[in-house]
């Protein structure tokens, strides 16, 4: 039997993700708080659905592709009334970073209804997600993986099952964040100062690329910064909530993490700038404004 698929959410990255499950086959009914998203994408099989509660009736897994945890909150308990909507069975894959907390409670909430959750936060692009190349680090119960499992095949070129507890997905992907947005920073910050010494920031590019001080992310983002262009691929805005979580965390666990409170900081001080919206490889603008430092793009 055919597994049915209620979607909430159909962003950047929910619209690719939603596509690429309908383009396999599911039916798929989909809700997004502007109702031309989901309308826009009638002709690739995704049905659209005027409420969140029909979006999760009669689904056997409701994927919720939102930004927060207020957000998912809302969708399952609040004005969306999701939870209420869904049948006794089915299960919820929570596919955004909002924090184990978040994930365990959710699943305490649910589970006298009968209903269980997969843990599912993804890492990637828009891009990928249209080409079902995500990385899903994926945590639940063996049953609800049975049902969700399928599902992130076609997402994800690599879902690894790195817990059975709901919230285990969630740490992980967050010590990925940890890292990934100490790296931005990190990054962001070296090609600035290179340009405060006048070097020819291309040249400093291709030698770092091949040094031992290159990462992924000074290779993935510092070409955003030669060509001046800051169109989203990665929001500041989303390095401000995940380490923000991480933050949390630490300090209720009492556990130091300085190196990404001040990656954290420098989000911050970069959507304080008003360039929250815009690509994560903004910080290195933010520390141009901040020095009067000259990057490409910008003018005179």
């Amino acid at each position: 039997m055919t597994t049915t698929v209620g979607w909430i959410g159909l962003g950047a990255m929910g619209g690719p993700m939603a596509t690429c499950v309908a383009r396999a086959g599911y039916p798929v009914t989909a809700y997004d708080i502007d109702p031309q998203k989901a309308q826009s994408l009638a002709a690739e099989g995704i049905t659209p659905a005027a409420t969140v509660a029909a979006a999760a009736d009669s689904a056997d897994a409701l994927v919720l592709m939102v930004a927060t945890a207020g957000q998912a909150e809302s969708v399952l308990f609040g004005d969306g009334a999701a939870a209420a909507a869904l049948k006794p069975g089915a299960v919820v894959m929570l596919m955004a970073t909002v924090g184990p907390a978040a994930v365990e409670g959710f699943a305490a909430r649910l589970e006298p209804a009968g209903v269980e959750i997969v843990d599912a936060p993804v890492s990637g692009g828009a891009a990928r997600a249209g080409a079902g190349d995500l990385l899903i680090m994926v945590s639940g119960s063996e049953r609800a993986l049975s049902v969700a499992g399928p599902l992130l095949d076609v997402m994800a070129r690599n879902a690894p099952v790195v817990g059975s507890a709901p919230g285990d997905g969630q740490k992980v992907k967050l010590v990925n964040q940890l890292l990934a947005g100490v790296h931005i920073a990190a990054a962001c910050e070296a090609i600035a100062f290179a340009a405060k010494q006048e070097l020819d920031i291309r040249k400093v590019y291709e030698v770092i690329t091949a040094s031992a001080g290159n990462s992924w992310m000074f290779e993935n983002r510092i070409p955003h910064v030669l060509d001046g262009d800051y169109t989203p691929r990665s929001a500041v805005e989303i390095f401000v909530k995940d380490l923000g979580i991480i933050q949390d965390m630490a300090r209720n666990q009492r556990f130091p993490v300085p190196v990404s409170a001040a990656a954290l900081q420098m989000f911050l001080m970069t959507s304080a700038a008003g360039m929250g919206r815009a690509d994560d490889a903004s910080v290195a603008r933010m520390y141009a404004q901040v020095t009067g430092t000259k990057l490409p793009g910008q003018s005179d």
